[in-house]
């Protein structure tokens, strides 16, 4: 990919995000908490699978 694509497409996804927080600071919020709800079970599952594979 070549680097000025790659500056424009991140460049366009702040915006993006930006936009979403600015204007939606309800629904950005939730969506913040389930994706680290999802990333809390997530790493729990994995500390859950090291810990059976040493016991």
């Amino acid at each position: 990919m070549p680097p000025a694509l790659k500056k424009i497409l991140i460049i366009g996804v702040v915006v993006l995000i930006l936009f979403f927080l600015i204007s939606r600071p309800e629904q950005s919020a939730n969506a913040v908490h389930t994706a680290l709800g999802w990333l809390r079970d997530g790493a729990e599952a994995i500390v859950t699978f090291v810990r059976s594979l040493f016991s």
